[in-house]
């Protein structure tokens, strides 16, 4: 038989779907991971890290509720090429998390615990210039395209911008009194630093490119 009647052999019987399925199945490491192909390729990546493992997510522990006892973070990732009408292809990245942390109540200074949820769309720009562009016309967050993307710092530094800015639970049992509560949060202030003070940049870092 020859080469070309092997190969015609295996389109008629779906030859064609079996690399569509191969390509599908291609490795992917979410720890630098290429966005464009990952895209293309339509793919899916899911799994879990353990919280003490995102490092700016552990300082925000409560001091009797370590990282370390909270529930890994369960993550998934999906991939999307979108071709606009008579536009280039686009890379996009569905990106979802969710995981419960423990942080210190501002009220009674005892762990409260907070769920976490993500579930965005980022676009991936061609470069910076086009990002910063876009981003002022999309909802979507919008990032500078790169083929070695750390998807667990993105996933936690979503996490982080999910953080309340002020921690409370909806009804202490014992709420400190208001003299001793401001001495104690501001001895604990000064005792470690503060890892809410740095939300406010994480959206603008990224937007340069640092994600």
């Amino acid at each position: 038989m020859s080469v070309f009647s092997h190969l015609l052999e295996l389109k008629l019987a779906g030859g064609s779907n079996s690399y569509t399925c191969a390509m599908k199945m291609r490795a992917f490491d979410p720890r630098s991971l290429d966005v464009e192909l990952f895209a293309r390729d339509a793919a899916t990546l899911q799994g879990q890290w353990p919280a003490a493992d995102l490092d700016r997510l552990a300082d925000c522990a409560a001091p009797e509720a370590p990282a370390s006892t909270w529930p890994a973070v369960v993550w998934s990732a999906v991939g999307e090429q979108r071709t606009p009408r008579g536009a280039e292809a686009q890379s996009w990245i569905r990106l979802s998390a969710g995981t419960t942390v423990a942080l210190t109540c501002q009220r009674c200074l005892q762990p409260v615990k907070e769920a976490l949820h993500i579930d965005r769309w980022f676009h991936f720009a061609r470069s910076e210039e086009q990002a910063a562009s876009l981003d002022a016309e999309l909802e979507d967050d919008v990032l500078a395209m790169t083929r070695h993307l750390d998807l667990r710092e993105l996933v936690e530094d979503e996490l982080l911008l999910g953080l309340p800015l002020v921690p409370r639970h909806a009804d202490c049992a014992a709420p400190l009194p208001l003299g001793d509560a401001t001495d104690s949060e501001s001895e604990s202030q000064e005792a470690r630093p503060n890892p809410f003070a740095a939300l406010a940049a994480l959206k603008g870092q990224r937007r340069d490119g640092d994600a």
